[in-house]
């Protein structure tokens, strides 16, 4: 939360290329809007993780902190 007592706001990127589609983020997500991409295979042959939502994205870190391969990063943005 910032000094108002509001939601921070994030944006999360992805490695997709390393991601082994073990949706540890996906459960980690406090607002539910990781998934793993069933549609398409990375260049090691998972399906990737992806944010389907980011305008919900709330900067908690939680899918950083939980992913093993540290294929994520989530940006904090001003708002």
């Amino acid at each position: 939360m910032d000094d108002k007592g509001d939601l921070m706001r994030g944006e999360v990127l992805f490695n997709t290329d390393r991601c082994k589609g073990c949706s540890l983020c996906v459960q980690a997500c406090p607002v539910h809007i990781l998934a793993l991409d069933t549609t398409r295979v990375n260049a090691v042959g998972y399906n990737p993780a992806y944010c389907f939502d980011m305008s919900k994205c709330i900067a908690c870190t939680n899918c950083a902190t939980m992913c093993p391969d540290t294929v994520i990063t989530v940006k904090r943005l001003d708002v």
